[in-house]
């Protein structure tokens, strides 16, 4: 199943309120939107993607609960990007004075703000450019540090804030550099 993207921006602008509405009404459906008003549908992954997600939060989660240094939210989780889109990583990572900020209903809704540090892990259903420009619109919101992890190609992209993209062959040992101090990943 691929991903399917319908066009509602000639039709109708979606506030962000109406937005989680229509999110809370298709609980059943993982939605996104990107900042030219375009609905993503985004189809369920199979077993082994789901699972070497769950590994991946687990690792970032166990960091961080020895760190206390932030949050680690699962793909379930939209974020309300600055440039309007409503996204939605695999793995997604906050530094805790950022998340402290938030009211409780900014917490409770789609959270206003670019995670600090994702991961993106594509699966066999995963358009590779799609995944790219996703992760290009969180660097150009603000995310200091994210992973693209493709399998399917023995790679992994790193982005950067204000730093071209480099890409490493997999078997290689990620660093959380100075966004998640001490972690590393084997991939």
């Amino acid at each position: 199943m691929n991903t399917v993207t319908l066009n509602l921006d000639p039709v109708i602008h979606l506030t962000d309120e109406q937005f989680y509405q229509l999110c809370m009404a298709n609980k059943d459906v993982s939605l996104e939107l990107n900042a030219q008003g375009e609905l993503i549908i985004v189809p369920p992954v199979g077993g082994e993607s789901g699972r070497s997600e769950a590994d991946l939060i687990f690792k970032v989660g166990t960091w961080n609960y020895q760190t206390k240094l932030g949050i680690v939210f699962s793909s379930s989780t939209i974020f309300r990007l600055p440039n309007g889109a409503k996204r939605s990583p695999d793995v997604a990572w906050i530094k805790l004075a950022r998340w402290e900020v938030l009211t409780v209903e900014e917490r409770e809704k789609f959270p206003p703000l670019t995670p600090d540090f994702i991961i993106e892990l594509r699966s066999k259903t995963d358009r590779l450019k799609t995944l790219q420009e996703k992760c290009t619109e969180y660097i150009d919101n603000g995310l200091r540090l994210g992973w693209l992890i493709n399998p399917q190609d023995k790679q992994v992209e790193i982005y950067r804030l204000g730093k071209p993209v480099e890409i490493l062959q997999i078997p290689v040992l990620l660093s959380g550099e100075d966004v998640l101090p001490g972690f590393e990943l084997q991939i």
